[in-house]
């Protein structure tokens, strides 16, 4: 017999004497086989929880071990009961069995609450607040209707101790199983029938108690079959190889409200005041201060409920979905906030940018799932040196801010230091097999030393990042004071024209950059631009392709057709050389002009839309200096054009394409003699490092 379908043979074998119990009359010859089919039916469950266990080993093993020991006192109950109704004829209540059925209901409760810790460890309190709401709705049901009665019937103490004691002990259970229902965990089809056991003698139980209180209960009725397929059901889930994994921990799940636990829930909560109301309407008023407390309860549960989703939903919106650390917004909002204090209280702050080194190669080359194992375990590292107080948070794509209060600037090269080599104290596992060694740059900067604003922070924490990245990577770079800021300026500077070059090598054996740079600075000076101005196009011109470095080689030297994709790809360029240019202090207006070197004087250009003089008058000047460059040379998708031809292009884009009174000032430079030729590149030298690519993630 296959292990994996021994629980539905036992389960198809129980139902099968079930029927042959119900056949065998129970009276005369009958009443023996009777007892001993129902007595072998009950003590089976109990013998196959141990079985379960011994072949599937499920882990831990405490909670099915303490569901078997229970089902085994319950066997003995059972044996008690109808031995003695049916071969004894006593009928004495409570008996010994009464003892054996209410001392079976602790070791199912522990051994659930042990299930319950297995497999969801730590408070889930949204499903507890749902279980108290539907656990108290319950309790007081069943005072009203079997625990009340009970109570105030004129019967012994230990008649009385008995017959509550059931109801009692079903209320402990299902307080307890409602958790097991309502929290996140594993659930194979063992869970299943583990549930069906637990509700199967819960209903029996209360159906029980009001047969009683009628006067109507009988041994033999339909309440056994629903016992006995409870003990079935219990035996088939410890059978199931299922079994093994109703203990295994879930993975982080989504904690929203459905809309089947809002309907049960609501209604859950409704069932108290309807209850008052009914017995109004009735005139069978009773229990009043019973039905009330339950109704003050259920307000108060809810009340918690709404505070709890409340703070689920702010923690949602502040904390990053695949890191668990708080967002850039949440960040930012902060950011404000601990720099007033620290000004009130007359104290330091640092903020720390950490950017993972060369990121977009791990994943190039092993996913972007890959990519995504790394980033969380970066996160966990940097988090295990957070301090309390200290607000780590996901800055952009592999960019991390850290928010240091109460912190000097001579202990702020410290904890950068500590953050960076916590993060390159081992390889991080990628993939499978697969070991990858990960680096982080830090900048930092420090409030008042460096700024007392938000944005001036930031700004120098950036502009030590890229210094720390321009350096060589795998460093912290402390923003520097006004003393040595120039440095650090033409460091960056001399860094994104060296990604400017590389981007030129790609494209074309001629000069591109370079030779815009000296057309745009000629041509705004002609029309007698200020000298910033001036110095704006120049600068403009030399870096406006530098956000090309985040584009792969292979579609920017693709010699066809771009695809859609590839096309809005390639139209982003702007922009991402926005954001590098914005990053070198005074450079604004130079990122502005690159942001709108691509639009056109009709409005038909990219990123904007912009139109005439919408469009500054230093990207209007670098328009026509790029298109002319771009068609002298050769590129991937075509061959460089005569100097005719571009004059005719240049021509033919007057009040569409560029400007017309920059197309012809141009024009007439270049009648002129002005406009010099393109130089060819020089080729680069063997073992030559070329300048590593970097991902602008800043908006």
């Amino acid at each position: 017999m296959a292990s994996g379908r021994a629980w539905l043979l036992y389960l198809a074998s129980g139902l099968v004497l079930q029927v042959v119990y119900y056949l065998t009359p129970p009276s005369g010859g009958g009443v023996v086989p009777r007892v001993v089919l129902y007595c072998l039916v009950s003590t089976s469950a109990s013998i196959a929880v141990f079985i379960g266990v011994w072949r599937h080993r499920p882990r831990p093993r405490l909670p099915w071990l303490l569901l078997g020991a229970s089902q085994v006192i319950y066997a003995a109950a059972d044996a008690f009961f109808y031995v003695s109704h049916y071969l004894l004829n006593v009928l004495d209540y409570p008996s010994i069995a009464d003892v054996l059925y209410l001392a079976h209901y602790p070791l199912v409760v522990a051994g659930l609450l042990l299930l319950i810790r297995r497999r969801a460890p730590g408070r889930d309190w949204p499903s507890l607040l749902d279980a108290a709401v539907i656990a108290v709705v319950a309790a007081m049901l069943s005072w009203l209707y079997v625990i009340g009665p009970q109570a105030r019937l004129d019967s012994p103490a230990l008649v009385k101790v008995a017959s509550l004691g059931y109801p009692v002990a079903d209320l402990a259970l299902l307080s307890v199983a409602l958790p097991l229902i309502l929290r996140s965990g594993s659930r194979p089809r063992a869970y299943f029938l583990l549930i069906a056991n637990l509700v199967g003698i819960m209903a029996a139980d209360t159906m029980y108690v009001l047969q009683q209180l009628e006067g109507t209960y009988s041994t033999g009725n339909f309440l056994d079959a629903v016992w006995l397929t409870a003990n079935l059901a219990l035996g088939a889930a410890a059978l199931d190889p299922t079994m093994s994994r109703l203990g295994e921990r879930p993975p982080p799940q989504d904690t929203s409200l459905g809309p089947v636990r809002i309907a049960v829930t609501f209604a859950a909560a409704l069932v108290a005041p309807a209850t008052l109301i009914i017995q109004f309407l009735t005139d069978s008023i009773q229990d009043v201060l019973v039905v009330a407390v339950a109704c003050a309860v259920l307000f108060l549960l809810t009340i918690l409920r709404l505070v709890g989703l409340v703070a689920a939903q702010r923690k949602l919106a502040i904390t990053d979905s695949l890191t668990g650390l708080y967002t850039r917004r949440f960040f930012e909002a902060q950011l404000p906030i601990e720099l007033a204090r620290a000004k009130r209280t007359g104290t330091s702050a640092a903020v720390l940018l950490i950017d993972v080194d060369r990121f977009k190669s791990i994943n190039d080359r092993y996913g972007h799932p890959a990519g995504d194992r790394v980033l969380v375990e970066i996160s966990a590292r940097l988090r295990s040196t957070v301090r309390g107080g200290e607000v780590l948070a996901r800055y952009g794509g592999e960019e991390f801010a850290l928010l240091s209060p109460n912190v000097e600037p001579k202990d702020v090269p410290i904890i950068a230091d500590r953050l960076r080599k916590q993060v390159a104290a081992s390889p991080i596992v990628a993939a499978e097999n697969t070991w990858v060694a990960v680096t982080v740059s830090v900048g930092s900067a420090s409030y008042p030393l460096h700024g007392e604003q938000p944005s001036e922070l930031v700004s120098m924490a950036d502009r030590a990042l890229y210094a720390a990245k321009a350096s060589g990577r795998d460093r912290i770079v402390v923003s520097p004071v006004s003393a040595n800021g120039s440095d650090a300026d033409r460091l960056l500077v001399d860094y994104l024209c060296e990604i400017a070059d590389r981007v030129d090598g790609w494209l074309s054996s001629y000069e591109h950059s370079r030779a815009i740079g000296r057309w745009s600075s000629m041509l705004a000076g002609e029309l007698g631009l200020a000298t910033t101005s001036v110095r704006s196009a120049e600068l403009a011109g030399r870096l406006h392709d530098v956000g090309k470095i985040v584009i792969p080689e292979s579609v920017l030297r693709k010699p066809g057709a771009l695809s859609e994709d590839e096309w809005r790809l390639v139209r982003r360029h702007p922009d991402f050389g926005f954001q590098l240019a914005r990053m070198l202090p005074g450079y604004d207006n130079v990122a502005k002009v690159i942001r709108q070197h691509h639009e056109r004087y009709d409005g038909a250009g990219y990123p904007e839309g912009l139109a005439g003089q919408e469009i500054r008058i230093e990207a209007r000047v670098l328009a026509v200096c790029d298109s002319w460059a771009a068609m002298r040379s050769d590129r991937p998708y075509q061959t460089a054009r005569t100097e005719d031809e571009s004059r005719a292009q240049i021509q033919a884009g007057r009040g569409s394409q560029f400007d017309p009174d920059v197309a012809d000032l141009f024009l007439d430079l270049h009648h002129r003699g002005l406009v010099g030729k393109l130089a060819l590149l020089a080729p680069a030298e063997e073992g030559l490092a070329l300048p590593p690519v970097i991902h602008p993630q800043k908006t």
